[in-house]
């Protein structure tokens, strides 16, 4: 891994650990084991190492949430999803908890934001219509938009949600499986009378998934 790539790693860990306010550039070259100059050299400061974490987060939901083709299988390709969004909410947890303060920082960051949430409705639509087109869903046009919308907002604030309401802040895999689940209800709440029992199947493995998290 090159020392860039190290040190976004780095920074996904200390911002998820500590909240990104609190992590300097200087705690993050502290933690390497590298000067300041170094991690300069890379980095013009802060700012520029989240917006290339947010191309790391940009790039995860354009190729990991393509919408389904109808030859593809249902079941499989929705799983697919949860996990890669299981991925997505645990590894860039810290971008949620404080995206309007982030945002309120860097108006190229907020730009590119707002235009990549806009290109990501539509494409969490796609998604939506795909499941109803293989008959995993049934849903009009207009609340696939509706539901595009509650599920976009169900994983953008689900984190800090939870945080919120705990005493540490700490944010546990659990938590993540438990969100899993919030989006799964969402689609049952639309899902036909031969998909009921797969999504109920995928239910229980989550739900496996976010006992065998807790913590020791």
């Amino acid at each position: 891994m090159s020392t860039k790539d190290k040190i976004i790693t780095t920074s996904i860990m200390l911002f998820n650990q500590h909240g990104e306010r609190a992590i300097t550039t200087n705690h993050i070259a502290s933690h390497m084991g590298i000067s300041p100059g170094n991690l300069y050299y890379h980095f013009k400061n802060k700012e520029d190492i989240i917006r290339h974490i947010f191309a790391l987060y940009s790039k995860h939901l354009h190729t990991q949430f393509v919408p389904m083709e109808k030859q593809d299988e249902a079941l499989t390709h929705l799983t697919g999803y949860l996990d890669a969004l299981f991925e997505l909410m645990w590894r860039f947890h810290f971008f949620y908890d404080n995206l309007g303060d982030i945002l309120s920082r860097d108006e190229v960051l907020k730009k590119d934001y707002i235009e990549f949430q806009a290109a990501l409705l539509s494409q969490v639509r796609e998604i939506v219509i795909g499941l109803r087109e293989v008959g995993m869903i049934a849903i009009d046009d207009e609340d696939a938009v509706e539901l595009a919308h509650m599920l976009k907002i169900t994983v953008s604030f689900w984190t800090p949600y939870i945080k919120a309401r705990r005493l540490s802040g700490e944010l546990i895999q659990q938590d993540i499986y438990n969100g899993i689940l919030k989006v799964l209800a969402l689609f049952k709440a639309f899902g036909t009378e031969q998909s009921i029992p797969k999504i109920n199947l995928l239910r229980e493995k989550y739900s496996k998934l976010a006992a065998q998290a807790e913590p020791v």
